[in-house]
């Protein structure tokens, strides 16, 4: 008798896959494409145009005809500080992504172990300062570094974007520290660690797909930063990649400089990919555990 039930359930699924119109089992496939084409389109369209020869910068050809590296030459040998802009861009992403996670993974954890009251308030506050605009900020945090001499230094990029990556960073990382199990602490505690060994040596492992989304999502979001670099830096040598790219001459002489900031924008975009290729599955990982809880 099970056996015939469950053949007759097999057959009835059989028939209701059969009966799934074409165009709904093409849909979501359909939507997906369309959202990647749009994703990819612009970024497609500056390789395109960083491969196109300087005189043929403003052709609508969708593949550059003749492929010429002239941008790109142009983008590392000329005399516009893109080279030391690309160190300081990672100088200062790397120390707001490293910042970020030491205070964050601190202030974290301690949210999510703790007890005391008030707590959701703190959660609130800290989510609620990273609505604030950055443009609302840049006068008085101008002012502010104008006294206190901060105008043209790394740490003048590093402290505003490290407040800005800090609430997200803070809240991502107590949702993954709340699904922990206390018990594995308390585990290691009875077996001769202490607190920090036991968060170092147990927690900290296992959170490492929490960790890695959100020090990707910080290194991206302090890469990609502008405004704070543009106003709190004027002196070459310490301005960022993105800052160099807007400011671009191209080769001296050359008056519509199109071509050549669309090959720094390529080189630019380049590590952003690379890292999460490499990362993607930690990225999802930690994304889908900590958006679960």
């Amino acid at each position: 008798m099970a056996t015939a039930t469950a053949q007759v359930r097999a057959d009835a699924a059989k028939v209701r896959a059969a009966e799934v119109s074409p165009m709904r089992r093409w849909a979501p496939l359909i939507g997906v494409g369309l959202i990647v084409l749009y994703c990819l389109a612009p970024f497609y369209w500056m390789v395109v145009s960083a491969f196109r020869r300087p005189a043929d910068q403003f052709s609508n050809a969708l593949i550059p005809r003749p492929f010429s590296l002239q941008n790109f030459k142009d983008v590392f040998s000329a005399n516009n500080g893109f080279q030391r802009g690309l160190l300081n861009s990672l100088i200062v992403a790397g120390s707001v992504t490293i910042l970020t996670l030491v205070i964050g993974m601190i202030a974290a954890y301690t949210l999510a172990r703790l007890d005391f009251r008030g707590k959701n308030l703190v959660l609130a506050i800290i989510i609620t300062t990273s609505m604030f605009p950055g443009i609302s900020l840049v006068v008085p945090l101008l002012k502010l570094f104008i006294n206190i001499h901060w105008i043209n230094t790394y740490q003048a990029m590093i402290v505003p974007s490290l407040s800005f990556a800090l609430p997200l960073a803070v809240w991502n990382l107590t949702a993954f520290f709340r699904q922990m199990p206390q018990e594995l602490e308390q585990a290691a505690m009875v077996d001769g660690c202490t607190p920090a060994q036991a968060f170092r040596k147990v927690i900290l492992p296992l959170a490492a797909p929490g960790v890695f989304t959100t020090a990707i999502i910080t290194f991206i979001a302090a890469w990609n930063e502008f405004l704070i670099a543009l106003s709190m830096t004027n002196k070459k040598s310490i301005q960022t990649a993105n800052v160099i790219i807007s400011q671009f001459t191209g080769t001296t002489g050359r008056d519509q400089p199109f071509g050549s900031q669309m090959a720094a924008g390529v080189v630019v975009t380049i590590p952003l990919v690379i890292a999460v290729l490499l990362f993607q599955r930690r990225i999802v990982a930690g994304l889908t555990a900590g958006g679960v809880k």
